[in-house]
């Protein structure tokens, strides 16, 4: 709303008016507002909470320290959701179809995991929403977004392409054909020539519909991508601040890669495609890195809230909808790794469970709760390490590696 008042005052020719203009600016805002927004309004939604008696509930699974984190206010998601919202409504650029894209999936996820923990903590339901009903709503925001590329006029590409020097046999530039956006089921991956990938290339077999067919592939890979990386944060909201942790590394990294992909100049120096119009999601993750770290204002051990299901499907769901967006989905496996490993590592204990009647691969799942135990108290193929690893180092240790991911994505990049 800012944005479009300061556009008013610019034709007027008011002082300052301009720095509405520049992305770098407004998502200095968006961030300094998320941040306050999390932090004064938090204590208030934290305050509304513990009146309303919405506390965790947690079940004795022998961990350190665990029975004291019971009746911790939850449902602190809608700090997250609210420090996000605002300031992208006051200094976002509403009429940005990527920008709208991101603030439906953050609502659109917001309210999965709300009604989830609505119906734990008010409805006394332990299992909260059906595990059905998740993927139902994770599968419909992911074909909306989609969809919307598939059909939207101004969500296109600008390809890259090389020029080759003669004597040296080395890339002298990157050109681009600003005349020649397309539309086409493209990603960003690293280790390739141009760090191009196209969807169609694994349904050449369809001749004249390899392009159709790319774009399937495509509604396949968004589908599992949102599902997957919003259901590992989800699994991954175990400990005070790590979830939240992560999530702030990876927007901070997305972040950058938006504004490096909407700007020519820095997209020739990776190589990557051009994406126009995808700037403004720089605007947006601002705010969502700026929530988070005010979140982790109350949520750092000892956390005084919990942001429940109403954050951490939120979290995972709006990373992966955001990379997508970018045409950078292919990296989050490096990026989100710790949240796919959350998942893959109770999907292998339940089933090795089933297969061997009653045997674990790991002490506990997810994987986080593992290093919480001591050796020996368990049946588990793995033991190490012996001693339980206190909560803090845990989340120090995750966070860490969540900045090494980071910095090897980036690093990827320029790696033929």
């Amino acid at each position: 709303m800012l944005y479009y008042l300061y556009s008013l005052l610019q034709e007027s020719s008011v002082p300052g008016a301009r720095l509405m203009s520049y992305i770098t600016f407004r998502s200095g805002a968006a961030f300094v507002l998320a941040l306050l927004l999390a932090i004064f309004v938090g204590r208030s939604i934290i305050h509304r909470l513990q009146r309303m008696q919405i506390g965790e509930i947690i079940r004795d699974l022998d961990l350190e320290g665990q029975l004291k984190k019971r009746g911790t206010p939850t449902m602190g998601g809608v700090i997250i959701i609210a420090a996000i919202l605002v300031p992208c409504l006051l200094v976002g650029n509403l009429s940005n179809i990527y920008m709208l894209l991101m603030l439906l999936a953050t609502v659109w996820l917001g309210l999965i995991g709300f009604l989830d923990d609505y119906l734990k903590l008010r409805k006394h339901n332990k299992d909260g929403m059906k595990g059905k009903y998740k993927i139902i709503g994770q599968v419909g925001i992911a074909v909306i977004v989609a969809v919307t590329m598939y059909l939207n006029p101004s969500m296109t590409i600008v390809e890259n392409s090389e020029v080759i020097s003669a004597e040296t046999n080395r890339v002298e530039e990157v050109v681009y054909e600003n005349d020649k956006t397309i539309k086409s089921p493209q990603t960003t991956i690293p280790f390739v020539k141009n760090n191009n990938f196209n969807y169609s290339w694994l349904t050449g077999w369809l001749d004249d519909h390899a392009e159709t067919g790319g774009w399937l592939v495509f509604f396949l890979i968004t589908i599992f991508l949102v599902s997957a990386t919003s259901n590992g944060a989800n699994l991954n909201d175990g400990l005070d601040g790590m979830t939240a942790g992560l999530s702030a590394i990876a927007g901070v990294a997305l972040a950058v890669m938006a504004y490096l992909g909407g700007n020519i100049i820095y997209s020739a120096y990776l190589n990557i495609m051009y994406v126009p119009g995808s700037e403004e999601l720089v605007v947006y993750m601002a705010a969502f890195v700026g929530a988070l770290i005010g979140f982790l204002w109350y949520n750092a051990s000892p956390a005084q809230v919990f942001m429940g299901d109403t954050g951490s499907l939120t979290l995972g769901g709006v990373i992966a909808v955001f990379a997508i967006l970018i045409h950078k989905e292919l990296l989050l496996p490096i990026l989100c790794a710790l949240f796919y490993i959350e998942d893959l590592s109770v999907i292998l204990q339940v089933a090795y469970f089933k297969k061997t009647g009653g045997k674990r691969i790991f002490k506990m799942t997810p994987l986080h709760h593992h290093y919480q135990k001591d050796a020996g108290l368990v049946d588990a193929l793995i033991q190490r390490p012996y001693r339980a690893i206190a909560e803090q180092k845990i989340v120090t240790r995750f966070w860490i590696i969540g900045i090494i991911l980071a910095a090897i994505t980036f690093v990827t990049l320029k790696i033929r």
